[in-house]
């Protein structure tokens, strides 16, 4: 299951989760209600992603912060690549 959720982040982390979301239990594992992956889906899906992938049903270990930290690097950069633009576009 790791290969498909791999391949459809390739084509964009909010399929990914939503493939995730729909067909495993990793996201209602991860987390105890819907508003922070729903939340998460629309501002940080790369660090929601990463998160649910991470949790392994009590913790998340050191390795899987580092990941995390990887998904917030990626949604920080994806908004700050798109904010640049803006500016490139309207200046």
């Amino acid at each position: 299951m790791g290969c498909f959720i791999l391949l459809f982040s390739l084509i964009g982390p909010r399929f990914a989760l939503g493939f995730t979301w729909i067909f495993t239990s990793l996201v209602d594992r991860a987390y105890d209600d819907m508003f922070v992956p729903v939340l998460g889906f629309v501002f940080l899906p790369w660090t929601t992603l990463m998160y649910a992938l991470a949790y392994d049903g009590q913790n998340v270990s050191s390795i899987g912060w580092f990941f995390v930290a990887l998904g917030v690097f990626a949604d920080v950069s994806s908004i700050a690549g798109a904010r640049r633009g803006q500016q490139m576009y309207y200046a």
